[in-house]
């Protein structure tokens, strides 16, 4: 484990439709989290990926902070099993609560919102608001078209080698997690 990461904020897919390979994944880096002893920062739900990640890193004991909007924690969708739950008056404040409180940010795989909240951690580093690592876990190739299209911005010059730099690609949680075990800012 890396001294210097504590906290890891997680972001991933509320759904409970998709493919088992991205639950496997979710249950996978909950249980390495909670063995690392890493505390958690996520979305604070219950379903989905987020669930899930939320349940494997509770079965290892591992500490768990939900920050959730108030709008969906009326409805009941906000995991019992947080530690620390923080309920938002909207998504801009659910978002700076967890930067705020994490040390490194992983995206597993979501959709609009979970692209959202981890492009918007890779501006921030871009801009030199943080040094924290950032990486998008690529399971079952689910993050290539989106690298694809990372690759088109910097060969039409609007982003440069260095911005490339400004996150890591995992295939695997364990992957992810050796590379916050040797990250440096």
């Amino acid at each position: 484990m890396n001294p210097e990461i504590k906290t890891v904020c997680v972001y991933a897919a509320s759904s409970d439709t998709l493919d088992g390979v991205y639950a496997e994944a979710a249950r996978r880096l909950g249980v390495l989290l909670g063995q690392a002893g890493y505390s958690l920062v996520y979305g604070g739900g219950n379903n989905g990926l987020m669930g899930i990640l939320a349940e494997a890193m509770h079965a290892q004991g591992g500490h768990i902070t939900g920050v959730i909007p108030d709008k969906l924690h009326g409805l009941e969708l906000a995991y019992a099993g947080c530690d620390e739950l923080i309920v938002t008056h909207h998504l801009r404040e659910r978002k700076s609560v967890m930067e705020a409180r994490a040390d490194a940010f992983i995206a597993l795989p979501g959709g609009f919102g979970t692209l959202e909240e981890i492009l918007e951690i890779v501006t921030l580093k871009q801009l030199g608001y943080h040094q924290k690592p950032v990486v998008f876990l690529n399971i079952n190739g689910i993050y290539d078209r989106l690298m694809h299209f990372f690759n088109g911005l910097l060969e039409e010059r609007f982003i440069t080698q260095a911005h490339q730099r400004l996150y890591h690609v995992s295939a695997s949680p364990e992957d992810a997690l050796a590379f916050l075990a040797s990250y440096r800012a």
